[in-house]
């Protein structure tokens, strides 16, 4: 085997186009305009620091370091990326940190540490303004806690006996992260939910974004201040129970219907409760009535259930609308296991899963970063799978390197002009 060495040829051709087209949204113009100002001998930009980052997922890597170790010879003498060291990016992030809140539960011991980010809050806002997020004709707002297991220096013990942190984390029309408050691994998703989520709502007002008409949770927001809050907020709210709070009320359904999921049949009703009667008294205020969805199927090994006396599991969602019909409802709420699958990706495909702090708050600055890339690659997917038939557009991160991104090319110069040449029989609409 003979070889001959030519100008470098980089393995990731199809980066450019992601690249070229991220530009015509003019994300420098929103980092320059949310973002701290750079000193004026900085010889990286923002938009710099974002599509340093960016590449790394974008290429297959999962860490910062890859920036170094694999991605700089693919990305020399690049006219989208001037691509920054490791170092450089991480010192970058690490100035955007803001400080890391502490506070303690009226009757606990533990002491619950937090944070957020105003700056990358309106960054993110701003940039799903640009993507057209909501334009939507109907907006959801999705919240839930997700563990991130690590080792980090100031991470808690996690009720699942490992150390990490417990984000919470809101999505909207269930593909775009909406908000992130980093909370550590001691923190359970119930203490403080309404400050959370009060925040969350403070942040869309100032942002002038009122229509918010559907907002699901699960049990950790059975509480009556997150109750109050969303009646304000929100047009319908869909919550989980827990069955200690509302398994009395079981025997009192009637109006069984039989329903489809994923898991096979199941029998779904509804009946109008009156909950936190206690709670609103001593707010001073009027206890309201709310509608009640139940959903039951038969136990596996057919044992009979003391409290409610029958062979039956069951599941309630607590919700304000008593327009829909009963299985529409739980229809709706069921679609909200689609968070577990944003974590997936989030964790698997974007990095949360290798952190490069070891702070609390750092480690905010670089979910934010990457969440926004994952709102960014919802419009990426969606734009090149309209002009390549062999793109889908529920195409995770992996597929659409192997099938877009990993293609040889490499820049040359061609009648005083930049021209990418690109070697591969498949043809790529731009």
């Amino acid at each position: 085997m003979k070889i001959i060495k030519s100008d470098p040829i980089s393995a990731f051709g199809g980066a450019n186009f992601v690249f070229d087209y991220l530009n015509k949204l003019n994300l420098d113009q929103i980092c320059n305009e949310t973002l701290p100002p750079m000193a004026i001998q900085s010889k990286y930009s923002w938009k710099d620091i974002l599509y340093s980052l960016k590449s790394v997922y974008l290429c297959g890597g999962d860490c910062v370091e890859d920036l170094q170790s694999h991605l700089k010879m693919h990305f020399a003498n690049n006219p989208f990326v001037n691509l920054a060291s490791p170092d450089t990016v991480l010192r970058r992030l690490s100035q955007l940190a803001e400080q890391t809140q502490t506070c303690n539960t009226k009757r606990g011991v533990v002491t619950h540490q937090y944070c957020t980010n105003s700056k990358l809050e309106n960054l993110n806002i701003d940039v799903l303004k640009k993507l057209g997020v909501f334009k939507s004709d109907k907006l959801t707002i999705d919240y839930d806690n997700t563990i991130v297991f690590n080792e980090k220096q100031d991470s808690k013990m996690t009720y699942k006996k490992n150390y990490g942190y417990q984000p919470g984390v809101c999505t909207v029309n269930e593909e775009h992260i909406l908000y992130i408050e980093n909370r550590n691994g001691n923190s359970d998703a119930k203490s403080f939910q309404v400050d959370t989520l009060k925040r969350v709502f403070d942040l869309l007002d100032s942002k002038k974004i009122k229509k918010i008409d559907c907002f699901r949770a699960d049990a950790a927001s059975y509480q009556f201040d997150v109750i109050s809050l969303l009646r304000k907020k929100v047009t319908y709210f869909y919550i989980g129970c827990r069955n200690s709070y509302v398994e009395k009320y079981f025997s009192q359904v009637t109006n069984w219907e039989e329903m489809r999921d994923k898991d096979g049949i199941m029998e779904v009703g509804s009946i109008e409760i009156t909950p936190f009667q206690n709670q609103a008294r001593l707010n001073k205020s009027k206890p309201r009535p709310y509608r009640l969805i139940v959903k039951r199927k038969p136990k596996k090994d057919q044992q009979i259930d003391m409290f409610t006396q029958d062979a039956y599991e069951y599941r309630a969602i607590l919700t304000n609308d008593f327009d829909q019909d009963t299985r529409s409802v739980a229809a709706f709420y069921n679609q909200r296991g689609n968070m577990e699958r944003q974590f997936d990706i989030l964790k698997n495909d974007f990095g949360w899963n290798n952190m490069p702090f070891s702070s609390l708050n750092k480690n905010l600055v670089f979910l934010y970063f990457t969440a926004i890339f994952r709102n960014l690659y919802n419009k990426v997917i969606q734009y090149f799978s309209e002009r390549n038939e062999f793109l889908k557009p529920n195409f995770r991160m992996k597929k659409f390197i192997f099938r877009f991104i990993i293609l040889p090319a490499k820049w040359v110069k061609q009648s005083r002009q930049l021209k990418l040449r690109i070697y591969s029989s498949k043809d790529y609409h731009t």
